[in-house]
Order: C-alpha cells, then structure tokens, then sequence
C-alpha cells in the first residue's frame, strides 16, 4: 500500500510515520504545512495518521474537501480520525468499488459459482448465489461499503454522507495506506 504515497511525499510519509511512532496518533494541527495544500483536483486534503495496539496496526488516509476552513475545522478532522479507525479495524483493500481490480471481481465471482456447484446448488440459483457473495466480498474489503465500525446500522459512505451534510461540502477518501507488524512485504 506504500506504493499508493505519492513520491514527491514519500520524505513527509516517513517523517509522519516516526511521528506517530513516537506519539501514537498525529491530527491535522500536529502535520507539517505540506499537509494541507490544494491537491490537483483542486481540493483541499488533510491526512490522518493512526497507531493502533502499540503500533501493532499503522493508518494513513486522505481525505478530501473543498476549502482550507473546513480542513482545519474539528469536524473534518473528526471524521478523518474516524475513517481511520475503521481503516485499523476492518483491514478494507479498496476506497470504492471502481478501485476493485477486474481480474480480482472475476476471481472471487469464480471462486462462488464453484463453491455453489460443489455444494450442489441448482445451476438455475448460481447467478443470485455469485451476486450474493460479490455483495459480501465487496461490503468486506470496500472501505465505502463496510459497516461502520460505531454504528454497523450504517456505512462508511453514511457517515461520510452525514458529514457532507452538517459541513456543507463535498468530502471524499482519496486514499489510504494501513500496515500491520509482521506482514508480507512484496517488493516492487
């Protein structure tokens, strides 16, 4: 996931990641200025950086809006925070849908409709069952479409919603990194 920080920001990355190394969680006021600058889209971005577990589990997100007030606001960095969090939480792979790689959706619905035809279903019921397991696959590994982590009566996107709404801006989760000691790193 290192792969997704820019290279321009890989020497803020890193000094991020010692920061909240050292600290264990680092916000919006404690980020160096390079922080929040408008990003090509012309948004606003602010990145929250999350430790968890003694630094077992490490968060990085971006998260979008449209003027420098609201990134700095308390809401905003309120609910990068909470982003994060469930970044920890819920280990997602992707930000949305569209960022599923094609071979990996025709991967899993595979693996289904061969699950569905050793356990004997009919083959008339193997579309809705694949559909079925796409839609959990998806709501397990789409950060958007997972169950809120405080609330599973809603979704991540609710609660981006939410906020969009009390704000008054368009917000969106541009992107994320999240590392757990002891994993497989894959070298590029």
């Amino acid at each position: 996931m290192w792969a997704q920080v820019e290279a321009g920001n890989f020497h803020v990355a890193a000094v991020l990641v010692q920061r909240v190394a050292e600290v264990g969680r680092v916000s919006a006021p404690d980020l160096l200025p390079v922080q929040q600058q408008a990003s090509p889209t012309g948004l606003r971005r602010a990145q929250e950086l999350y430790s968890h577990g003694g630094g077992r589990v490490g968060v990085m997100v971006e998260v979008n809006c449209e003027t420098d007030f609201v990134a700095r606001s308390e809401a905003f960095r309120k609910l990068a925070h909470e982003i994060a969090l469930q970044i920890a939480a819920a280990a997602p792979e992707w930000v949305r849908i569209e960022d599923v790689p094609e071979a990996v959706a025709n991967q899993e619905r595979e693996i289904a409709r061969v699950r569905a035809k050793e356990d004997g279903k009919p083959e008339a019921a193997w579309t809705k069952i694949v559909e079925g397991r796409m839609e959990k696959f998806l709501e397990e590994k789409v950060l958007l479409r997972q169950p809120y982590a405080r609330d599973e009566a809603k979704t991540v996107q609710d609660l981006i919603s939410e906020a969009i709404g009390s704000i008054g801006e368009n917000i969106v989760v541009r992107r994320f990194a999240r590392w757990e000691l002891g994993e497989h790193v894959e070298k590029q």
